[in-house]
């Protein structure tokens, strides 16, 4: 299994959560794990997902996540999760 970590972040606007929704099913990833606030007006998403099944490369679909992000008027990051495992090792 290959799992990424994706955040979004930024203003809260109807649809944010269908719209990245919409884009992992369409590209056949999976969702492992979703967890979102809202917090005095701000959204606030994180998704555990399996991209071993998508044919598209990791840096494609980060790219296309981040020009959704600025689409949707948020801020959309995918680390692979070893990288945020390291980052966040102390």
């Amino acid at each position: 299994m290959k799992r990424t970590i994706i955040t979004v972040v930024g203003k809260d606007t109807i649809g944010i959560i269908a719209k990245v929704c919409t884009y992992l099913a369409e590209n056949g990833i999976n969702i492992l794990d979703i967890s979102q606030t809202i917090v005095q007006g701000y959204f606030n998403m994180m998704m555990i997902v399996d991209t071993s099944t998508t044919q598209k490369p990791f840096g494609d679909m980060a790219e296309e996540m981040t020009a959704l992000g600025e689409e949707t008027g948020v801020q959309i990051k995918c680390q692979k999760e070893e990288i945020f495992d390291k980052m966040h090792r102390i």
